[in-house]
């Protein structure tokens, strides 16, 4: 797994054209109207990752598996959608599972593509975005309220936590501010995360720019940047005119067109890479002759939990992990040369994963 990105804007900000390139299919169709993504979308793309490649290489590996982005494409929102505007709320519900939500705001200026407010200014179309997913979650909290209130006075011990939770939320959310911003202690998280609040999760300003805007940003990108910042949220800077240009190219033709455009890589490496970061996540790797495979977990995660990814089993069963770095990997040549330098260690119940580790589990019964 990877992780699950939702995707959120105004009509008419490149939101499905940059899902399109991303994804590389034509499941959402792209065009200069509003509501013209008429159903969620969901694409998935394999996280580029050098790393795996170049372990793939030295073991021999007959076969790659990259972790798994997961991208849900919503119909384009407008002010009063939490009422019923446009295409309404129905769309909203698709994000509650996502990992992190991604706001695409305008960062370009096209006479030939209408605005809905008439102008350009991304922080305005970010807070029109926002508001309609904080009106949401009131109208959602509001209705669990009352169910809440009433096991709670039934002394129902889950339901007096989550009423407490709800009353967090909604405080914030009568003030203007997001659901990330409540305060929980570490033991009120999962129960916060089970009311999933569209406003709860993480958020990745997307800045959809001209071509020319794409290796440096623009006026737009700098205000949206600054504000990230101050938000803790990410922010990455995208043309989806080059990405969808690139979506059609090969790997040579891919390299050349980015040089031209003065870019190291596409876009959806930079999305990626902030999206981990935004998220914690690391990736650590199980590599063979038969495949060279990544796996995404949260930084931080232990050797059982690690290897409870591939399968329940490895969980419940850990004995240890013979672990290897990335680093070593390569110096050494593999795994064979590892262990003859001594750079392969037998790793406990205890052991934090590492981003870069390569990782062969022993479990009993396997």
């Amino acid at each position: 797994m990877g992780f699950k990105c939702g995707i959120v804007g105004l009509p008419n900000v490149g939101k499905s054209t940059l899902f399109n390139a991303l994804t590389q299919t034509a499941a959402a169709e792209a065009a200069n109207y509003p509501f013209c993504t008429i159903e969620p979308n969901v694409g998935e793309v394999g996280v580029p990752d050098e790393r795996l490649d170049e372990l793939a290489r030295i073991a021999g590996s007959k076969q790659i598996i990259p972790t798994r982005l997961t991208f849900v494409d919503i119909a384009g929102l407008v002010r009063g959608a939490s009422k019923g505007e446009g295409l309404g709320n129905q769309f909203l519900g698709h994000i509650r599972e996502v990992d992190a939500v991604a706001y695409v705001l305008r960062c370009f200026e096209d006479g030939d593509i209408v605005h809905v407010a008439g102008k350009i200014d991304p922080l305005a179309d970010a807070e029109v975005v926002e508001t309609e997913l904080m009106l949401s979650d009131m109208e959602s909290l509001e209705k669990r309220k009352h169910a809440a209130d009433k096991k709670a006075r039934g002394g129902d011990k889950e339901a007096k936590v989550q009423l407490v939770l709800i009353d967090k939320a909604l405080a914030l959310l009568t003030e203007g501010k997001p659901a990330r911003h409540v305060e929980l202690t570490p033991e009120e998280v999962p129960a916060f995360r089970a009311l999933q609040l569209l406003t709860s999760k993480p958020v990745l300003y997307v800045c959809n720019v001209d071509e020319g805007s794409a290796a440096n940003g623009n006026a737009f990108t700098a205000k949206v940047e600054e504000f990230a910042k101050a938000e803790g949220a990410g922010c990455v800077i995208i043309s989806a005119k080059i990405e969808a240009e690139l979506s059609g190219l090969d790997d040579d033709e891919r390299k050349a067109f980015l040089a031209e455009m003065g870019l190291e890589e596409p876009g959806l490496n930079r999305l990626i890479r902030e999206g981990y970061k935004l998220l914690g996540l690391v990736t650590y790797f199980t590599v063979g002759p038969k495949e060279a495979r990544a796996w995404t977990i949260t930084d931080g995660t232990k050797g059982p939990k690690a290897a409870g990814v591939i399968h329940t089993d490895f969980e419940k069963g850990f004995i240890r992990a013979e672990t290897i770095a990335y680093e070593d990997y390569i110096a050494f040549k593999g795994e064979v040369g590892c262990k003859d330098a001594g750079k392969m260690r037998l790793e406990g119940k205890e052991y934090v994963v590492k981003d870069g580790d390569v990782m062969h589990f022993r479990f009993a019964g396997g």
